[in-house]
């Protein structure tokens, strides 16, 4: 199903106007938990993600048999400040490396069979420098965001968004500051690997963002639009697909919670279908998450992006559900509950 959207004002409305999880199956996932062979609260956190998932699903006893990861791409302006230890060329040399098969991601989501797709969104046409002017008109977000709203398969169970973007930890930290506050320089990290040196530079370049922006920051959409990248807006609109469809999805690392965090202040209550799959090591990730109310499912000290870390936790997820639909009540297995 194409997007229905043309504008950022018809994005807000779908968002207005989201799903909600099936009550009846997570009350029937609940009872079944209740019956399966092991005491009460034994499989911990496993058996929340399960009921979750089940209210999300609308089945009492689901399975995951599909699961999709889309990775977006595309080049910041942001760059020409010297934001990234690495150019601007890599993204284009790291999609073709998604392609060919070569890259964690695609060893990640092989390994727990999920179907995975890229989408690199106009690599030849970086977004603006946010410190000189917005990153994106509004055609050109509401069609990133179009792209990600088109590239979620309706027959998916399981969704993870990643991207692939030189410069943009800089423009996600950008975004998490105008929409939760502080000081720039609690938000920004070190990304690729730059120096104190670069730390503070993109401190100073999120700073000068903020305040080039400060007439629209009070609207999630504009601060996506205004600082903001492509793949960033791509990774919103396939979540929110994916809330229409009623695909639960894990959210990968600071960059992805950047971008989904746009969503939820925007509308509460619209990342309600999302985990977070890991607390990432790039600073500022936690604190989103905290801002969010979203506990992280792992912790590896993982900063790769791509969607790595979601992707990882897919086989969490696989595990809480092959424990709950699977497993035996104790009236099945002939087992005395006490």
């Amino acid at each position: 199903m194409a997007a229905s959207f043309q504008s950022l004002a018809d994005f807000r409305s779908l968002l207005a106007d989201l799903p909600v999880s099936d009550q009846s199956a997570q009350i029937a996932a609940t009872e079944r938990n209740m019956q399966l062979t092991k005491p009460p609260g034994a499989l911990g956190r496993l058996e929340d993600l399960a009921i979750w998932y089940a209210g999300w699903r609308g089945q009492a006893a689901p399975k995951i048999k599909s699961p999709q990861v889309v990775i977006f791409a595309g080049n910041h302006g942001i760059t020409a400040q010297g934001v990234s230890a690495f150019p601007a060329e890599v993204t284009a040399q790291m999609v073709g490396n998604f392609q060919a098969g070569g890259a964690a991601i695609n060893q990640l989501s092989g390994c727990f069979g999920a179907a995975m797709t890229v989408h690199a969104l106009d690599l030849d046409r970086p977004t603006g420098d946010f410190t000189q002017t917005a990153a994106m008109t509004e055609a050109e977000v509401v069609a990133a965001l179009s792209v990600g709203w088109d590239s979620v398969d309706g027959n998916a169970d399981l969704l993870v968004t990643g991207e692939m973007g030189i410069g943009n930890t800089t423009s996600a930290a950008a975004i998490a500051n105008a929409l939760f506050g502080g000081k720039a320089r609690e938000w920004v990290g070190r990304g690729t690997g730059v120096s104190d040196e670069g730390l503070a530079l993109k401190a100073d370049v999120v700073g000068r963002g903020l305040a080039r922006h400060a007439a629209v920051l009070d609207d999630p959409l504009e601060i996506l639009r205004c600082l903001g990248g492509r793949e960033l807006a791509a990774m919103a609109g396939a979540v929110a697909r994916a809330r229409m469809l009623r695909i639960p999805v894990i959210m990968d690392g600071f960059i992805a919670t950047a971008a989904l965090s746009v969503l939820e202040r925007c509308q509460a209550g619209a990342l309600d279908h999302c985990v977070a799959g890991h607390i990432s090591a790039e600073a500022g990730h936690g604190r989103l998450l905290d801002a969010l109310g979203k506990a992280p499912l792992l912790s590896l000290g993982m900063r790769l992006g791509e969607g790595s870390g979601a992707a990882l936790a897919i086989a969490v997820m696989q595990a809480a559900l092959a424990c709950h639909s699977g497993m035996a009540t104790f009236a099945e297995a002939g087992v005395s509950d006490g």
